[in-house]
């Protein structure tokens, strides 16, 4: 399972570029593991959902708008993966984990307001039964705080599912954007799945994550 952030895809940096060498890359792996991937929003679903509020939109419809972004982005995905794709994205967990059987890689955004594309994939991991979910962010890993804010914060590479519990709970009730959701968190507590968090843009990074090889980021174990 792979969460990837929309701010991995389509930061505006030679997007296309990045794209394509990603779907090589989960084409390449595909042949060793079976592959579901959830994209996120980015700054297309901040945007709107932005611009939205500001025009009133009430708390369902913008989350509507965000997951409709999260659904272009696995569109451009899915494109870019050509026939290993599954050729529809899911609109649902249900959806997703029936399209399973078909031997594709499965490429799917959001599915209904107030769940957010990590705890998506932990839903999806969870009736599956995989074993891990990769998170591609935007950090090379796990930090004690937003290290782009403060040059000194604790990098981990190593946690129990607990402690990265403890350390998104708090920055959820900080106000701030976690680097993985606490509803996923909590899934992948329940089933037992553990979560590689790794720098969505290192494409080595990511192949060692998906395939369960030593990474350079965070590995939580959750045992």
């Amino acid at each position: 399972m792979v969460s990837i952030g929309g701010s991995i895809l389509i930061p505006d940096n030679d997007d296309s570029v990045y794209i394509k060498r990603l779907a090589d890359v989960l084409n390449d792996v595909s042949a060793s593991v079976e592959i579901v991937i959830v994209c996120g929003g980015g700054r297309i679903a901040r945007y709107y959902t932005g611009t939205g509020r500001a025009l009133g939109g009430n708390t369902d419809e913008l989350d509507m708008m965000g997951i409709g972004a999260t659904r272009l982005n696995a569109e451009l995905l899915r494109i870019a993966l050509g026939t290993e794709a599954f050729d529809k994205i899911p609109l649902t967990v249900d959806e997703a984990v029936d399209a399973i059987p078909n031997r594709k890689i499965v490429i799917m955004g959001g599915t209904e307001p107030g769940h957010t594309t990590d705890a998506v994939a932990a839903m999806v991991a969870g009736r599956i039964g995989c074993r891990r979910i990769v998170n591609a962010t935007s950090v090379d890993a796990v930090y004690s705080d937003d290290p782009k804010k403060v040059p000194n914060a604790k990098r981990f590479t190593k946690l129990t599912i607990k402690e990265l519990r403890n350390i998104v709970y708090a920055e959820h009730d900080a106000g701030r954007s976690s680097v993985f959701d606490p509803l996923g968190v909590k899934l992948a507590m329940r089933d037992r799945i553990d979560i590689m968090i790794v720098d969505g843009r290192d494409l080595d990074e990511m192949r060692n994550a998906i395939l369960g090889k030593k990474i350079k980021g965070t590995y939580v174990n959750s045992q």
